[in-house]
């Protein structure tokens, strides 16, 4: 497997990554989470432009994982990893994540996640990440826990996580 950053060429593949890997949210009774639409292809270009957008290759070089990132108060903020399932349990987006931040001299990375879903918070914690207190929350972090509350994902137990950099 390769991690590199992605190319616009791929931007459209992503989508299609994204539909895949959202799919066993339905299976644990979240499909609102499954049928949400993947990011436009000028919200996956932004993060070109501004930010990061690394992509997990297979030995054929078809993408099977991809990690979106951009910076928030100071740290790196990860907005999207999504593996495809054909490929999960590889360590593919840890691999994302280590590489990730191999690559910045932020002090930190955070995310948002569902807290009970076993493939996101418990995940992150394997990871190194630790939950936010809300009194730990930054602004942007703040602003971006409204945005996903804007969008309905407060329907499920949500949480802020920050793994601590070199």
């Amino acid at each position: 497997m390769r991690i590199r950053a992605v190319t616009r060429e791929e931007l459209p593949l992503l989508a299609a990554l994204e539909r895949a890997a959202g799919a066993p949210f339905a299976e644990i009774g979240m499909p609102e989470i499954a049928e949400d639409e993947p990011p436009t292809l000028p919200e996956l270009a932004r993060y070109l432009d501004e930010g990061t957008a690394l992509v997990a290759l297979d030995d054929l070089g078809a993408p099977v994982g991809y990690l979106l990132a951009e910076p928030v108060d100071g740290a790196l903020h990860i907005e999207q990893v999504s593996v495809h399932p054909g490929h999960a349990r590889r360590r593919i987006g840890r691999a994302l994540i280590n590489h990730l931040a191999a690559g910045t001299d932020a002090p930190a990375l955070t995310l948002t996640t569902f807290a009970d879903v076993p493939w996101n918070a418990p995940y992150y914690a394997r990871c190194g990440f630790r939950p936010l207190a809300e009194g730990e929350l930054t602004p942007g972090l703040r602003e971006i826990r409204r945005q996903e509350a804007a969008h309905g994902l407060d329907r499920w137990p949500r949480l802020c996580m920050r793994k601590e950099l070199g």
